[in-house]
């Protein structure tokens, strides 16, 4: 983790117009193409959405504007950024989950199946305390939505980014997975959502290359 020098930053007059506002969160949809994707991880046997969490993390990780945090009076830069997720549990409720990023992903693989297992049984709706390298993700299975976005306190300010996912579809031979991606304007801009998709797309394309 570091600091930033706000004040010689080349964004210090976009992050005091932004931070300052009722509601400084933007959010951008699109859909991603997972054609290629999708086929490896059903040849390979690898779970769909771990895959995704992993690809959706490691993208994130690729653009450090999504690794930057706003505390208090301050912005810092993460090393690493870990996927705090939702889980469906017994009765239709949700849980948080969090798992740590790692770089290989058959290790990230076998750590968030257990993290994932662990939280079945102990349902929690609470982030852990204190903690901003997060990224907070969701999926909507049942809905190939077009817009989306998430309930956010802002006192004290939430500066995670919110990224999510729904329903696939085919179009036109491809499958389309639609994506959104939520984030606090002081700190990411269009351009920066922009890149994620892009590094995103990246590892969908070549799923041998980082699976």
């Amino acid at each position: 983790m570091k600091f930033i020098d706000i004040e010689n930053w080349n964004r210090k007059n976009h992050y005091n117009y932004f931070k300052q506002l009722d509601y400084p969160h933007f959010s951008i949809c699109g859909n991603i193409d997972i054609t290629i994707f999708y086929n490896y991880i059903k040849e390979n046997d690898l779970p769909f959405f771990v895959s995704i969490l992993y690809a959706s993390t490691k993208a994130a990780n690729d653009v450090k504007e999504f690794r930057y945090r706003i505390r208090e009076d301050q912005v810092i830069e993460h090393k690493t950024v870990s996927p705090s997720f939702t889980v469906m549990t017994e009765g239709e409720v949700f849980s948080f989950c969090t798992s740590n990023f790692i770089e290989d992903f058959h290790q990230f693989k076998s750590n968030t199946i257990a993290e994932i297992e662990n939280t079945k049984n102990n349902v929690r709706i609470e982030d852990e305390p204190g903690r901003d390298d997060l990224l907070y993700i969701t999926c909507i299975p049942w809905i190939s939505f077009t817009n989306l976005t998430h309930p956010i306190s802002m006192n004290p300010v939430d500066s995670v980014p919110r990224i999510a996912w729904g329903k696939y579809f085919e179009d036109n031979g491809k499958i389309q997975l639609p994506l959104s991606v939520q984030a606090h304007h002081a700190l990411v801009d269009g351009l920066h959502v922009g890149q994620y998709f892009q590094h995103f797309q990246e590892i969908l394309d070549n799923p041998s290359k980082y699976l």
